[in-house]
């Protein structure tokens, strides 16, 4: 009995180590809806899983930034991060720059990254793009 528990506990410790160290690994993702990534985003804070950004992380993807703490985000070389004003669909079914859910976007995003933001004119439809030293100078390197 005493080898079965010294085994269940070896086998705790290292599914407790693997989960510690698990990582989501973005690298080519241009966002979609927003109701999406905030679900999906509650679920890996939650999890305590770590993000890297190893490539293009747009639109809604970047909401990645204000739901998980600062540590456990981090940036490769080949990271992008695109932003653009927020948009919804009418009662005609075309899309529109919706200024309240912009506001509300915008003011989720982390201190660094907004003043970014503004310094290049805000979130308008065009998307603007952060990478290499401005992006690393934020975030620590992975």
């Amino acid at each position: 009995m005493k080898y079965v528990t010294g085994f269940l506990v070896a086998i705790l410790l290292i599914l407790n180590g693997s989960e510690a160290s698990s990582a989501v690994r973005i690298t080519n993702d241009r966002g979609g809806l927003i109701a999406t990534y905030i679900v999906r985003y509650q679920r890996l804070a939650s999890s305590g899983e770590s993000v890297i950004i190893d490539g293009l992380c747009a639109s809604a993807c970047t909401m990645v930034l204000s739901a998980l703490p600062h540590d456990k985000i981090c940036v490769t070389s080949r990271a992008t991060l695109g932003f653009h004003a927020a948009w919804n669909y009418g009662a005609n079914g075309r899309a529109f720059t919706d200024p309240e859910a912009t506001v509300m976007l915008y003011s989720t995003y982390p201190t660094p990254v907004r003043r970014w933001i503004a310094r290049r004119g805000g979130l308008t439809p065009h998307t603007i793009f952060l990478s290499g030293r401005p992006l690393q100078e934020m975030y620590r390197s992975c």
